[in-house]
């Protein structure tokens, strides 16, 4: 687990985790308003895209969870839900699925020989915001 600040004096925390079994659970608990520490759950594999669709999916496996100003307590009793492994968050960028991520954004090979993907992921995302 990691916190970072953010505006107005306020930090949100984040762990990762892999391997994780019981995201149809988590799913439920979030859905039913009955989640405890209250957190976020996105899929790590697409991050964006579990925004859009509401977090994770019964079968994800590989979930960051997010918290604003949790205390250790709470990060914790949040650790203690999650049935997978607890890993650095350095290993998001590397554990993401690059083919879900090209389809996505229609990255082609072409665009990857002279840019990174990160480069041509903002600049899909700033052409649509100019549009």
């Amino acid at each position: 687990m990691k916190s970072f600040p953010v505006a107005g004096g306020r930090s949100v925390s984040l762990a990762l985790f892999s391997d994780v079994s019981n995201s149809r659970e988590l799913l439920d608990l979030m859905q039913s308003g009955k989640l405890e520490p209250e957190a976020a759950f996105l899929n790590a594999s697409l991050i964006t895209e579990s925004l859009k669709r509401c977090g994770i999916a019964d079968d994800t496996q590989y979930i960051l969870a997010a918290r604003f100003d949790a205390s250790d307590e709470e990060m914790k009793a949040l650790e203690k839900l999650i049935s997978g492994t607890e890993i650095d968050l350095s290993e998001l960028e590397t554990r993401a699925d690059q083919p879900k991520i090209l389809k996505q954004y229609k990255i082609t090979p072409q665009e990857l020989s002279i840019s990174t993907l990160p480069e041509a992921i903002v600049c899909r995302i700033a052409a649509r915001d100019a549009l």
